[in-house]
């Protein structure tokens, strides 16, 4: 009678959303850029309270920051950088953001700010035209990695230890690029760590691969996924984790958004095999963010979707043009997208139910609150 009953909710969940529950709500738009990235940080005023610190980049130079939950938004500049295509950014603070410019040679970069951005020092980049970053990814404000397109048939890893000095990962044990192989410079999120601090990162174009380093970049494995492959604009453009280590990865082909079949895709075994999702989202995908207890949402071009069983069943939501997502938790997130749009994120989710063992019980949740505890 249980297993009826999951099965039930899980269906309203799927198939019952009122018209009317938009997951995402617009904050402002209409200016002269694709942003590409977004990192929200709490941080603690005067009195020790709480609030969140959003930052935002992409095209034609823009940096933007909101420090009252997106109703006002700054912009900061990077010296001579109206010509720089900012797609990476992870913020540590009010103060403490690193942003990484995408392009060909020294129009890719890696920059940091310790002063809120009104000052910017260029802390990596390279004049080789193979040169072009795509992604940035951080354990802590010391410690963090970007990833490049294949230089002499090798990922290229950017890693610093310090905060301040970059310098490539050893290539020597990492399996070689297939050729006319990428990473896409798309939402910041095609290159993670786990909660295991192991590395992962995917590809595209003749294949959709996960590379994964268990020791910090010494060792390499390499695995193909099920997702659409086989053309310079299709393959795996978003990587996330739940809370079990469950490893999710999004893409598809970005010149056909409205293709939904092999866009997603789940590995229990950290990218070894490989199983798509049993309900696919609604079109490509190009980001990913984790919620809390196997929920976690998606964003792409035609619009966004949820899960609530980590990845394995989506139900799409909203329709909006959005390119990355970062969530800070259950009710706190923001999406970007195109003409400098930026929405938050609106909670359609009950609380989970918290035993007093400390171990949250899984929930089969519908957007109108519908649940019941397995």
């Amino acid at each position: 009678m249980a297993a009826r009953v999951s099965s039930f909710l899980l269906f309203l969940f799927f198939f019952s959303a009122p018209a009317e529950a938009r997951w995402w709500k617009v904050q402002t738009s209409g200016i002269e850029t694709n942003l590409r990235a977004v990192s929200a940080v709490y941080a603690q005023d005067q009195k020790g309270r709480q609030y969140p610190v959003v930052w935002t980049s992409g095209s034609n130079g823009v940096i933007l920051k909101s420090l009252d939950e997106g109703k006002t938004w700054q912009r900061l500049r990077v010296k001579d950088s109206d010509s720089l295509d900012f797609r990476g950014m992870v913020a540590f603070s009010e103060k403490t953001a690193y942003v990484v410019s995408s392009g060909d040679g020294d129009k890719s970069g890696v920059y940091k700010t310790a002063d809120g951005g009104e000052t910017w020092e260029l802390q990596y980049t390279d004049n080789r035209k193979e040169f072009f970053l795509d992604s940035l990814a951080c354990l802590s404000e010391k410690e963090c990695l970007a990833l490049g397109d294949p230089i002499n048939g090798k990922f290229l890893l950017l890693k610093t230890s310090d905060g301040e000095h970059w310098n490539p990962l050893p290539a020597n044990n990492m399996p070689p690029a297939l050729p006319g192989e990428g990473a896409f410079a798309a939402s910041n999120s095609c290159l993670v760590f786990s909660s295991e601090k192991e590395i992962f990162f995917g590809t595209g174009g003749p294949a959709a691969r996960v590379f994964h380093s268990a020791d910090g970049g010494l060792t390499w494995t390499v695995a193909r996924t099920p997702l659409v492959q086989g053309n310079p604009w299709s393959g795996i453009f978003s990587l996330g984790f739940d809370e079990d280590n469950r490893l999710i990865v999004l893409g598809g082909d970005y010149k056909e958004p409205d293709y939904a079949e092999r866009v997603a895709a789940t590995s229990l075994d950290k990218g070894k095999t490989w199983q798509l999702a049993a309900r696919q989202p609604g079109g490509f995908r190009s980001g990913i963010a984790h919620l809390d207890h196997g929920r976690m949402v998606a964003v792409g071009p035609n619009g966004e979707d949820v899960t609530n069983d980590s990845g394995v069943h989506w139900k799409h939501t909203d329709s909006l043009n959005l390119n990355a997502v970062a969530i800070l938790d259950i009710g706190t997130g923001w999406a970007v997208g195109p003409h400098g749009t930026i929405a938050r994120f609106v909670n359609h989710f009950k609380p989970s139910i918290r035993p007093r063992n400390g171990r949250a019980k899984q929930l089969l949740l519908s957007p109108t609150g519908a649940a019941a505890a397995e």
